[in-house]
């Protein structure tokens, strides 16, 4: 039998051959750096890699030529902001997917929902916390890697880190134990011990609640001392992970910014002296708009006109503070409050809150790369990783084209053509 084997092996391994390069020849290029897309450029891809991008390339004369006629070829996009282990809340609501969701079941949903992912465009994504199904996003970024399930590339962030007693699921017998949806700490100690035990299991970003709200109706207080931020991010960074802070108060914000946190999420009630402090120390935001929409058509019934109600318009106020202030804006939503596939909801929230569409779409593919230091994608450049993306009609002019997909390329394979 292992000889029988030995000579099949052998008769396979020819027929595995290297990919064909391939020239993608779109209307145009949007580079993911420059406002304006490069008119009749092309791009020719070769492994796994962009080979040659301009306007007179030169291809192999094996090489597949795809293509693209009213199209802009552009980067992958990166989502900043998501939870692949939650789906919407007006489906289910957080606490009973985190307390009744077997986590098969959560996790054969997160499977389908990054495949869903990767076929919006979104090449690479940032998860940040799997709300209660512990180290599931490693084991699930490993299948994707391992190319046994398709999805994008992920960022895991596995449990967030809370202070002790203030997260959830809440309200039951305050004598029962009740799985959490994080990692509860008291003390440096504990959040250090708390750092390294995901660092361990694997994780690629360190997530900690700055701030949040101890019981349900009351508002949002700073939860984690500052002391214990200070050291939870060291911790991180000695082990040279990111750190991704949750903070909607302005002293959250404040602690987490003089901690070191390498990205603020959501930063609803920022002042423009936080905003200041974000700039100076080079802190990016994460400004999640899209799913302040949402909870807003879930619990207050906004049916989408506007005027939109005061927490969306406060999230928007506060990114036009960001913006006006210099801060480095990281596109996001929290996806997984709402549908993922539909991540683009965040890029025409954030169009619609001001930032003009071209702006968006560096924010999606370069400024991303750059906040999570991921040196080998976010731009149309030979050298870097051929994750491409073609829509119908230019997104610097309306981001809304990112809806009409007609190619996903992942490391030079296309993953999904147009029919």
């Amino acid at each position: 039998m292992r000889r029988l084997i030995l000579l099949l092996s052998a008769l396979l391994l020819p027929t595995i051959a290297a990919a064909e390069p391939v020239l993608l020849r779109p209307s145009r290029v949007f580079d993911g750096v420059n406002v304006a897309p490069h008119e009749g450029w092309q791009v020719l891809v070769d492994g796994d890699r962009i080979a040659a991008v301009g306007p007179n390339v030169s291809a192999p004369a094996d090489a597949r030529i795809i293509d693209l006629p009213g199209a802009t070829l552009m980067p992958g996009l990166i989502e900043g902001h998501s939870h692949l282990f939650l789906h919407p809340y007006n489906e289910t609501l957080w606490d009973d997917q985190v307390l009744h969701e077997p986590l098969a079941l959560r996790t054969a949903r997160a499977v389908v929902q990054a495949e869903r992912t990767l076929d919006a465009g979104f090449t690479t994504e940032r998860d940040l916390g799997t709300e209660g199904a512990g180290f599931a996003d490693v084991g699930l970024k490993k299948a994707i890697d391992q190319g046994i399930v398709p999805g994008p590339r992920l960022l895991v962030s596995t449990k967030a880190i809370v202070a002790r007693g203030a997260y959830g699921p809440k309200g039951f017998e305050p004598g029962v134990s009740v799985p959490q949806g994080a990692q509860e700490v008291a003390g440096v100690d504990e959040i250090i011990r708390a750092v390294r035990d995901q660092v361990a299991a694997g994780a690629d970003i360190v997530k900690f609640y700055a701030d949040y709200h101890w019981a349900k109706g009351e508002p949002s207080r700073p939860t984690l001392s500052q002391a214990e931020l200070n050291a939870g991010v060291a911790a991180a960074h000695d082990a040279g992970r990111l750190v991704a802070a949750h903070a909607t108060t302005a002293e959250g914000m404040r602690r987490a910014i003089l901690a070191g946190a390498d990205t603020i999420e959501h930063g609803y009630a920022g002042t423009a002296e936080v905003f200041k402090l974000m700039h100076d120390r080079g802190t990016a935001l994460c400004p999640t708009i899209a799913a302040s929409e949402a909870y807003a058509r879930y619990f207050e019934h906004w049916d989408g006109n506007e005027p939109a109600p005061e927490s969306v318009q406060e999230n928007r106020r506060s990114f036009v503070l960001a913006m006006k202030s210099g801060v480095p804006i990281c596109m996001g939503g929290d996806v997984g409050v709402f549908t993922h596939g539909e991540n683009w909801l965040e890029m025409e929230a954030m169009q619609r809150a001001g930032m003009p569409a071209a702006q968006v779409m560096i924010a999606a593919t370069s400024g991303n790369a750059r906040i999570l230091h991921l040196t080998d994608r976010g731009e149309v450049k030979p050298g870097l990783l051929a994750d491409l993306i073609a829509v119908d009609g230019d997104p610097t002019q309306n981001v809304s084209a990112v809806r009409r997909i007609r190619l996903v390329m992942k490391g030079g394979q296309v993953v999904r053509a147009a029919q």
